[in-house]
């Protein structure tokens, strides 16, 4: 017997397409709520599941290797009789045969399936042909930019998301020549308004990170390498390393055809689709906000291991957890930033703190009520604004809590 046909035969089980933190915590709930059935994660990376946020910051500065990384030893998932199918993509889904077919013509049947491939990182055009060009994504990605950012490097970091702005404070902390190239007038404009985005500018100003904003880039100089980034005023900046970060896209292509919205996957509360037995969780969905009245990406760490349990709960027809407010951690500089809730739409922002010393709260309201904030250097100050957000958001909207 062939081994598609023996695919077809086994017992189906759980299928879990993608290795990142939502499958992870999908099947470790699965195994401790009592589910004793099949379980597979396809995982399209060679390494096995690992934690992403360090891959900016610790493990960049060679502070943590590859090992600390791990959620689970090897021998985690034998005792759990979790089958890992690592360098494995999926390239299609048949809600018919209720079957993923893999990259090389392999398909794998399940009696429910967890849609969890994440995202990719959108490439800036032009910069295929170029060896020094880096996205931060995966592991591999950040063994290759940690062999480049040492001391000395002139490193520039085009996008002033999350991700580019940690990725300069690291290089910034091995000696690198960092500059941030950004498009908007001030980093995270377009989540905390320009006053709010120009502290993080000012931010790493003051840690010797150059900041130009409102910059836009117009061509690339080198051969086999990008050697200097010219802009639109003219200006040519040096360039060893050059470090894209213009966010995401979700890591759904593969679902073309199957019914579902392959440009991130409308779930309700716990993961559930449009299609029966079918779950997805993590950037490759899209939850519906109750407070926005729309299915938005989260596309942060916690939120992906609270949907993976949430739609592990769901397979199990057990109860969901308490909702919980969405939130995003970074570091930066040696400071702790934290972000909760979604300031979008917020009519009001009230600043408590002294934000020159790096030691404040921006609190975002909506009709006098708080919506989101931003917490520096304060994370005593995040259990009291979560209850107020979560209390706020749940009164006035009640009804988006089961969607």
């Amino acid at each position: 017997m062939n081994e598609a046909g023996h695919d077809a035969n086994r017992d189906a089980g759980v299928l879990i397409a993608g290795g990142g933190l939502a499958a992870q915590r999908a099947a470790e709930t699965l195994r401790r709520c009592g589910y004793d059935g099949a379980i597979r994660i396809v995982a399209g990376e060679l390494d096995a599941p690992y934690d992403r946020p360090p891959l900016s910051k610790e493990f960049l500065t060679g502070e943590v290797g590859d090992a600390a990384l791990r959620f689970r030893p090897d021998a985690w998932y034998a005792e759990q009789r979790v089958e890992l199918l690592l360098g494995e993509r999926a390239a299609g889904l048949d809600p018919r045969t209720r079957e993923v077919v893999l990259v090389g013509g392999r398909r794998l049947r399940f009696s429910q399936l967890l849609i969890a491939t994440g995202s990719s990182p959108r490439r800036l055009p032009g910069t295929e042909s170029f060896a020094n060009v880096h996205e931060l994504r995966t592991l591999r990605d950040a063994r290759r930019l940690r062999d480049t950012v040492g001391p000395g490097a002139r490193v520039v970091v085009v996008g002033a998301g999350f991700i580019g702005q940690e990725v300069a404070a690291t290089a910034r902390r091995r000696g690198a020549d960092v500059t941030i190239v950004e498009a908007a007038p001030a980093p995270l404009a377009a989540v905390l308004g320009t006053d709010l985005g120009g502290w993080f500018a000012q931010l790493h100003r003051e840690e010797g990170v150059e900041v130009l904003l409102s910059a836009q880039i117009v061509r690339l100089h080198g051969d086999g390498a990008v050697r200097s980034v010219e802009l639109a005023d003219g200006r040519r900046l040096a360039c060893d390393a050059l470090v894209v970060g213009i966010g995401t896209q979700p890591a759904t292509a593969w679902l073309r055809g199957s019914g579902l919205d392959e440009d991130g996957v409308p779930v309700d509360a716990v993961g559930r689709t449009s299609l029966p037995g079918i779950l997805a969780a993590g950037d490759a969905s899209r939850p519906f906000d109750a407070r926005l009245r729309a299915h938005v990406r989260t596309e942060h760490w916690e939120a992906a291991g609270r949907q993976g349990a949430a739609a592990a709960r769901a397979m199990l027809g057990l109860p969901p957890g308490p909702a919980a407010v969405p939130s995003f951690w970074s570091d930066q500089h040696g400071v702790r930033i934290q972000y909760l809730g979604h300031a979008h739409g917020a009519d009001g922002v009230r600043i408590d703190g002294d934000a020159g010393a790096r030691d404040f709260t921006a609190t975002f309201t909506e009709r006098d009520r708080p919506v989101a904030a931003l917490i520096v250097g304060r994370p005593h100050a995040v259990p009291e604004l979560r209850r107020q957000i979560h209390a706020a958001v749940t009164t006035t909207h009640p009804e988006g809590a089961a969607r």
